[in-house]
């Protein structure tokens, strides 16, 4: 069976998880999990997730400052909807839970990333098919979420990542759409865009730019 989407967690007591999928496809993949207790030195045997859990699709996990650990996750149905969710667990796995977002929404989206704010505040950014990537937000650590939404940022559904900076502000590394072309077609330029509140975003720097070639999912 094919492996995919390895993502890699650090938790505050030095123990490392790496997540990833196992199956044919992702309307039929499982979520595993490696564990490391000495910073990758050695791994004890992989682990099946509980059934119905994933783990994080793409992008990496969160941990909170009581120790909950929660994964942007996603499901790609056999009947072609897509969803996103957050899985929240703690650092022995010793349970599961999840948490829909805007599960009634017509709007298919993926693979999201989890920028953390401060008070509570956390966001998300998932792929879509609509152009555009969509956010989420909760002001009560993930327990509930805001409808999704569109953002500024043109996308041509393909996979990005966020981070939030020391000082305050948030970088997201993205493909932008080109207009009128292919959605496809967009994956060949790699930009960098900043954010002083997860909102409004900007360029700031160009990483990849060619005519072919491919430069999907960073992390």
């Amino acid at each position: 069976m094919p492996c995919w989407n390895p993502v890699l967690l650090k938790t505050e007591n030095q123990k490392l998880f790496l997540f990833y999928k196992v199956g044919l496809n992702p309307r039929e993949w499982w979520g595993r999990v490696l564990i490391s207790n000495d910073l990758g030195k050695s791994w004890e045997k992989p682990v099946n997730l509980p059934i119905g859990y994933l783990g994080p699709i793409k992008n990496k996990p969160i941990q909170l400052s009581d120790g909950k650990i929660l994964c942007p996750s996603s499901v790609e149905e056999l009947n072609g909807n897509w969803k996103v969710h957050i899985e929240i667990t703690d650092e022995n796995l010793s349970y599961w839970k999840k948490n829909e977002i805007d599960k009634d929404s017509i709007i298919g989206v993926i693979q999201p990333t989890i920028i953390n704010h401060s008070n509570e505040t956390l966001q998300i950014l998932c792929r879509s098919r609509q152009n555009s990537i969509f956010e989420s937000w909760s002001f009560d650590n993930g327990k509930s979420w805001t409808k999704l939404s569109s953002t500024n940022i043109p996308n041509p559904n393909s996979g990005f990542d966020a981070v939030a900076l020391k000082d305050g502000r948030f970088l997201l590394v993205y493909n932008p759409l080109l207009q009128g072309k292919e959605w496809s077609n967009g994956r060949n330029i790699l930009n960098v865009a900043i954010s002083s509140d997860g909102k409004i975003w900007k360029d700031i720097f160009q990483l990849e730019n060619e005519n072919n070639g491919e430069f999907s999912y960073p992390q």
